[in-house]
């Protein structure tokens, strides 16, 4: 039966790596590590709910089974960034002796681009400080963000995207443990709205699921505040013939009616654009006037006029010579 008190993101989260959606390379070189019982310090790098935490957790899993709890810490960073947690808690875990079977450590430390740049080098310190016991393992939306004494100490993981298939696979998973009714326009609906981020996908799936054990598109739209993508194409095609009232019509739909941001919006008109029947040249100048839409509202500007301004400037474009 359907258990809506546990968050689906983790409890559908892999516990061995074996469960591990996606990320083949990634996995393969995780498994030979748990099977040789030694690794390095590593960064896993890429964007939000494709896996990086999985995998850390299931590792440690397949690392230290029942034992996990005195051989694995995991920390986000975002909520310690600065240098006293590092010096503190990372430090003194770091010192510890595990009672694990195996005797490597591994401190788990998620959105660590958002450390400081003086707690990331008291890192670098501790990392050299305690190499013998300790793996330390990284997670990072931005690399680039850690600075270069501590990438050079570790293996770098670049996880990539999750394509339809992966995030197919894991919306089965869900319905058929949650005894759910799901259709193939739901899926698709899904899929769009989840763009790659698993966890997005559950949050949304567990939310449909309050309101009955049968998942629709309509369902999924409304929950992810999300609009149709022929909404956005309607849009974009009403101000590229020139039709300004019409897609003003439609920019208040999906302002008032779904609730969506401007960043939501723009997020889309970038999807959607790509699919548009306009020549490459038409599309150039739409993705540039989207960028500066979206630089505008970035620095305060007023989310309503920059969009209509976005759509003017569109409507503009057939007539560029």
């Amino acid at each position: 039966m359907r258990n809506l008190d546990l968050p689906w993101q983790e409890k559908y989260r892999p516990k061995s790596l074996s469960d591990v959606i996606g990320q083949k390379m990634i996995v393969d070189r995780l498994r030979s590590f748990v099977k040789k019982g030694n690794f390095p310090s590593m960064i896993f790098a890429g964007s939000a709910g494709i896996g990086k935490t999985s995998c850390a957790l299931a590792m440690a899993n397949d690392l230290y089974g029942e034992n996990a709890a005195s051989a694995f810490k995991e920390l986000n960073a975002s909520d310690t960034r600065g240098i006293d947690v590092i010096r503190g808690e990372v430090k003194e875990f770091a010192k510890t002796i595990s009672i694990a079977n195996v005797p490597i450590k591994i401190i788990f430390l998620d959105e660590a681009d958002s450390l400081t740049a003086d707690a990331q080098h008291a890192l670098r310190r501790t990392m050299e400080k305690y190499s013998g016991e300790t793996r330390f393992i990284l997670s990072a939306n931005y690399a680039s963000k850690i600075i270069e004494p501590i990438q050079s100490r570790c293996v770098v993981f670049r996880f990539k995207q999750l394509g339809e298939p992966e995030m197919r696979e894991y919306i089965e998973r869900i319905a058929k443990g949650e005894e759910l009714q799901i259709d193939e326009k739901a899926i698709s609906a899904l899929i769009y709205v989840g763009d790659g981020d698993l966890r997005r996908i559950s949050n949304i799936m567990q939310s449909a699921a309050m309101q009955g054990a049968r998942i629709t598109e309509t369902n999924v739209y409304e929950i992810a505040s999300r609009a149709r993508p022929k909404e956005i194409s309607s849009m974009l095609r009403y101000a590229l013939e020139g039709g300004f009232e019409n897609a003003r019509k439609e920019l208040d739909s999906l302002m008032l009616n779904h609730g969506m941001s401007a960043e939501d919006i723009l997020s889309q008109c970038y999807r959607e654009v790509q699919s548009l029947n306009v020549d490459e040249r038409a599309k150039l100048r739409m993705v540039v006037e989207m960028g500066e839409c979206n630089f505008r509202i970035v620095e305060g500007a007023n989310e309503r006029i920059q969009l209509e301004a976005m759509l003017a400037a569109i409507a503009l474009i057939p007539k560029e010579k």
